[in-house]
């Protein structure tokens, strides 16, 4: 009967989980801004990302993940980031790089800091809700349609491996 209670009382906790923040702006590379309360109610992948890493060739699997799942309610976002000295200088060659080497139209913001002091509030919610920090590039963070984190995945978990489509299905229509 312990058991029993103690695993409840984890289903609880879980349940439970506050919201990130979803209301803070990010700058969007195609001008203006975007955030993620924009996407209530929808699942959102939150990627940061760099045009220079051994990571880079992800771009082609995040477009094609995003094209997989997009009618059911799946958002990807692209952060590119510096923070890991690997990014493109201005945001006009990350745009322009995306869009000739990987054919990306999946939702893209303005170079962000994703670590650090000055970390997007989106991003300094996530370490204050999980403690997850992204460790480098293509880290991966999966926020439910309530606003929570789902999961948090590393540079090393391909965008359409089992482990995280398994996730996505789960929170789709």
């Amino acid at each position: 009967m312990l058991r029993i209670l103690a695993f409840c009382g984890l289903v609880l906790t879980a349940h439970q989980a506050s919201a990130v923040e979803r209301d803070a702006p990010f700058g969007s590379i195609d001008g203006g801004t975007v955030s993620l309360s924009e996407w209530d109610g929808q699942p959102v992948l939150v990627v940061n990302t760099a045009s220079q890493c051994a990571f880079t060739k992800q771009y082609r699997a995040l477009q094609d993940l995003y094209d997989q799942y997009r009618d059911q309610g799946l958002v990807v976002l692209a952060v590119p980031s510096d923070d890991f000295r690997q990014e493109l200088a201005t945001n006009a060659e990350v745009k322009e790089f995306c869009e000739l080497q990987y054919g990306i139209d999946m939702p893209m913001t303005v170079i962000t800091s994703v670590k650090g002091d000055g970390a997007h509030p989106f991003f300094r919610s996530v370490r204050e809700e999980t403690g997850f920090v992204p460790s480098w590039n293509f880290n991966k963070v999966l926020i439910g349609p309530d606003g929570s984190v789902v999961e948090t995945f590393g540079s090393t978990v391909r965008p359409l491996s089992q482990k995280m489509t398994r996730e996505i299905e789960a929170l789709l229509d």
